[in-house]
């Protein structure tokens, strides 16, 4: 059994290592009980499977003496506690088994109560606190300093009169009874303030004031953690038991203990199968598992039961407090030592100063303790309970390179910017809108259209491309050339026969169970399905009306309209990306194909192939329907690819924010590239953040390539965007009067505005609005009961011009700076406690307001709904400066630049305070009133933006354009439901 120590010594630091890693993005919490019956059943089985190895012989020896264990109790003996008894017939046992079976109930009971602990804590993890588990080893310290050390008479009997004060003293600290607990503590000590230090920021996640978590979450972590405690001193109790016999065998030892752990599992398998038949949400989860959960658990399972292998057999072989000592070493330098090399920004704000010190005072302490325990074991003649005999170079070595890798990163930080982000991304998005200008109506002739059209897309346009630019320059279009949103959307079409995307229009239209409109399109008259809802036939018959002014030049074709705000259409990234890469290919064979001449005209008798409309057949759905459930991974990342974050880790931790998925975005606090924020592929946490993906009010999609014309979309998503009736009708309207007149920006009131409802999604009663983008808000600009998180500023410095990341307390910021954000009259979407929560956590609700109540204010916040927001035209018109923080994205998309016309948010709120400090600025005191900081309010950039995005609004988001936009993607259409669109093509005429 000897020879096991240091294959298992290796194996628990890599365990550790690897436990660690793999817990941060695992999708097991997904179902904590779930997962913490399989992660039990696998060790338990793997400990049994091992106790088939060992000996089982208990008077067998090792090295010249028997197997030993820690007695249950260990007053008055000489040996410190975490190691094995040198003298058995000092030990006093259990005077039978009794005590045993006790141990082992009490270990399964522990066990059990520990899953439900962890189950609660990461049900609510955005209320918990720093973690306590760094108190494990100082318990077993502090156990042995109680138990034995301190009980212990020091002996001089092998002092060295010839030895140095320096080895006297060495010895003399070695002797203390409380050599090991400071040695522990000062381990503890430099870990709490590496971890401290290097924290990801607090995610916006609300933890509610009104409810009971945010006090009952912390502890709940302490009792886990006294649960930690209590399950390791159980473990070490039945390894190290001898039972009236005398000792017992290393394999039942180890058995018993694996026996608890399978134990443990059936228990909780029989509450879960009682929980199974009264959860209805459970019963849906359990028959759809997704895959990736299920690797994720066996990966997990399989990485946690080798671990608890080795630390059973460095329990036996070193003692429980070696055993804790190095897994929390192990543990946290894995974590800080990753977040210190991810993290090496100036934002989120890091003390790596801090960090670097507690690392330094973590490694002394750990070096003290082996060098300590080493001389403690050699000086009582039993080295074979010690983890080195003599401690090895290699052992300083690789302490004295992770403290000089440390030293370096403290040497290279740099918590300062020399310039404000905001300036430097303002001034980007000046250069790339003239860049957009340049490109964007290149052509000043229908010949020179076409060419461009070539040179950009790979092949002609459309039949129908002249009226269609005559169309657009008639009416003053300013986009000519750019319309590469449409090429997006249809590219992936062209690997769908006509045929078929004739059939899938009529399966969609069909059934009105789809929420799906059809419109028919004949001889250049539009006419409206009669199997759409009531409620939703307005928007039908805006969208017939838009048509209508262009529907004389489209060829006879049926369309499908998605009357939900949700997107419809995931096809997952395996199946899409065969079907983008053949286009190509198609295109240069259709490109031969028309090399004698292409037909400029759509085929005759197109009316005929469109199946009719009636209204009392109902087809059966190619659409799955999970409203009200969570969508993330079922529809929203599918189209990512197979490696990406999104579909391989799951950001869990709600309660901090991933700081990794936030850097390809982001300039330090701000975000930076509007179109990477939108690609979730890099972005697991959103599965958290947003009410599309945690509860849909009405959701149904397919994973098919369906033809269905959407609003807006979410990224992954294959919907085929339009303008909007709801824009195009003005349902809500800039139009300032007498009574809301729209002033010059600089007369307006300073103040970031925002009314809405909450109607992202539906929160039933699992509470499920805390993660939904529009509470989010809400919550951090009321700091309702001091509940909101701190949050970034970036201030001034004293010296030198240059600008630092503070961390402040919300109620700091909502003191300073100026919002009025709450919910309009009354909570929507709910259902259950969640409604009763939602009005007391938002309180006051206020009553609704004209809409164009909008332009007093300089700042304008605009937020999701259930899909697009209907408010940002109309916002964009006003004199007034759009933020905007958004998922989905529309058609014009394209054609606004961020920093340029409106300022973006991230969807994490993260930057909210800071954004808003720079465009309103500061003048007042932080931090409890013993720092004055002063920052000018840059309210000619505000301006600048807002006329800015005025003028643009008036020349390529007008009616006008959306027709323009609407008319050559419905050409586009036309000619990929033709039977002979690869001949199908316009070209000048030469002469």
């Amino acid at each position: 059994m000897d020879r096991a120590k240091w294959p298992a010594f290796i194996g628990l630091v890599l365990g550790t290592v690897a436990v660690t890693n793999t817990a941060k993005s695992t999708f097991a919490f997904d179902k904590t009980v779930h997962s913490s019956i399989a992660t039990l059943a696998c060790s338990g089985g793997a400990i049994i499977g091992l106790s088939r190895w060992l000996p089982r012989d208990g008077n067998r020896t090792h090295k010249g003496g028997q197997y030993e264990a820690v007695p249950l109790a260990e007053v008055g003996q000489p040996h410190a506690s975490r190691d094995p008894s040198p003298n058995p017939e000092d030990v006093t046992y259990p005077s039978s088994l009794r005590k045993l079976r006790i141990l082992f109930l009490l270990l399964v009971v522990l066990l059990c109560m520990r899953v439900e602990v962890l189950r609660e804590v990461i049900r609510n993890v955005q209320c918990s606190k720093a973690s306590w588990e760094l108190v494990v080893p100082i318990a077993f310290a502090a156990w042995d300093y109680w138990t034995v050390q301190r009980k212990k008479r020091r002996s001089t009997s092998d002092d060295d009169l010839d030895s140095s004060v320096y080895d006297a003293l060495e010895r003399s600290m070695a002797r203390s009874p409380f050599s090991c607990l400071a040695t522990v503590a000062l381990i503890v000590l430099g870990c709490t303030l590496a971890t401290n230090s290097l924290a990801s920021p607090t995610s916006t996640f609300i933890c509610a004031a009104g409810l009971p978590f945010r006090w009952l979450i912390p502890q709940l972590q302490r009792l886990g953690t006294v649960l930690d405690i209590a399950i390791v001193f159980c473990i070490h109790n039945l390894l190290k038991a001898q039972d009236a016999r005398g000792s017992r065998n290393v394999a039942l030892r180890f058995a018993s203990v694996g026996y608890a752990f399978l134990s443990a599992a059936t228990l909780l398998l029989f509450i879960g199968i009682v929980y199974y038949i009264v959860q209805d949400n459970d019963r849906i989860w359990i028959l759809t598992i997704p895959r990736h959960y299920f690797w994720s658990v066996l990966q997990l399972d399989l990485v946690v039961a080798f671990t608890l292998l080795c630390a059973m057999v460095m329990i036996l072989q070193v003692g429980i407090m070696t055993t804790t000592v190095l897994t929390t070493f192990t543990s946290i330098m894995t974590l800080a030592t990753v977040s210190a090399w991810v993290n090496s920004h100036p934002f989120p704000p890091h003390s790596t100063g801090t960090a670097f010190l507690g690392v330094s005072l973590a490694i002394l302490g750990f070096m003290a303790y082996f060098h300590f325990e080493t001389m403690h074991q050699g000086n009582g003649g039993n080295n074979a309970t010690a983890l080195f005999r003599r401690v090895p170079s290699a052992f300083y070595l690789t302490m004295l390179v992770l403290f000089f890798f440390w030293t370096g990163l403290w040497a290279t930080s740099n918590s300062k910017v020399n310039y404000h982000p905001i300036d430097m991304l303002i001034f980007e998005a000046q250069r790339y809108h003239h860049m957009y200008l340049n490109q964007t109506a290149a052509s000043t002739s229908l010949a020179e259209a076409v060419r461009n059209y070539q040179g950009r897309y790979g092949q002609l346009p459309p039949p129908g491309f002249h009226d269609w630019y005559l169309y657009a320059t008639e009416r003053n279009s300013t986009v000519i050339d750019d319309f590469d949103s449409i090429n997006r959307d249809l590219e992936a079409f062209y690997a769908v026969e006509p045929q078929q995307l004739r059939i899938r229009t009529w399966e969609i239209i069909a059934n009105q169970w789809n929420d799906v409109a059809g419109i028919s399109i004949r001889s250049g008259q539009v006419t409206v399905a009669p199997n759409i809802m009531p409620t939703h036939r307005w928007m039908a018959e805006g969208l017939a009306e838009m048509i209508g002014k262009f529907a004389k030049w489209l060829p006879d074709m049926d369309l499908a309209f998605n009357l939900n705000d949700e997107c419809r259409v995931s096809v997952p990234y395996e199946d899409i990306t065969p079907m983008r890469q053949i286009v190509q290919d198609q295109r240069l064979r259709h490109q031969e194909k028309r090399e004698g001449g292409a037909r400029s005209k759509f085929s005759d008798g197109r009316a005929a192939q469109w199946e009719p409309i009636v209204e009392d057949e109902a087809p059966t759905s190619p659409l799955e329907e999970i409203s009200w459930q969570y969508s993330f991974h079922r529809f929203g990342s599918v189209g990512c690819p197979p490696n990406s974050p999104a579909r391989t880790s799951r950001h869990w931790d709600s309660g901090s924010t991933c700081t990794e998925c936030v850097y390809p975005q982001s300039l330090g606090a701000f975000l930076s590239n509007w179109t990477v924020a939108a690609d979730i592929c890099h972005q697991p946490d959103l599965a958290d953040l947003h009410g599309l993906y945690l509860s849909p009010a009405s959701f149904k999609a397919t994973h098919e390539l369906y033809p269905i014309f959407s609003q807006s979309k979410a990224h992954g998503f294959n919907d085929i965007l339009y303008p909007s009736a709801w824009n195009y009708l003005e349902k809500a309207k800039y139009e300032p009067n007498n009574d809301h007149p729209d002033k010059p920006f600089s007369e307006k009131d300073d103040t970031l505005f925002w009314r809405g409802a909450t109607s992202e999604g539906v929160s039933q009663g699992r509470g499920q609005w805390r993660g939904m983008a529009r509470q989010r808000f809400i919550h951090l600009a009321n700091n309702v009961n001091n509940s909101a998180p701190p949050q970034p500023l970036l201030l001034p410095t004293e010296k030198g011009g240059k600008l630092s990341y503070w961390t402040l307390p919300s109620s700091e910021l909502t003191n300073l700076l100026k919002a009025d954000i709450h919910v309009v009259d009354s909570i929507a979407r709910c259902a259950g406690h969640d409604c009763d929560h939602q009005a007391h956590e938002f309180a006051p609700l206020v009553p609704p307001s004209d809409f164009q109540h909008h332009w007093s204010y300089k700042f304008l916040l605009d937020l999701d709904g259930a899909g697009f927001s209907g408010r940002f035209l109309p916002f964009l018109q006003s004199r007034s400066l759009p933020f905007k923080a958004a998922l989905f994205r529309e058609w014009w998309d394209d054609r606004v630049t961020p920093w340029a016309h409106f300022v973006p948010l991230d969807i994490r709120g993260h930057g909210f305070w800071a954004t808003v400090a720079y465009f309103q600025g500061l003048d007042g005191k932080i931090a409890g009133g013993s720092m004055e900081v002063k920052m000018d309010a840059h309210g000619q950039a505000a301006e600048r933006i807002a006329e800015q995005g005025r003028e643009w609004a008036e020349q390529v988001l007008r009616k006008e354009d959306m027709e323009i936009y609407f008319f050559r993607l419905l050409l586009e259409w036309g000619r990929l439901t033709d039977d002979r669109r690869d001949e199908l093509g316009f070209e000048v005429k030469k002469g």
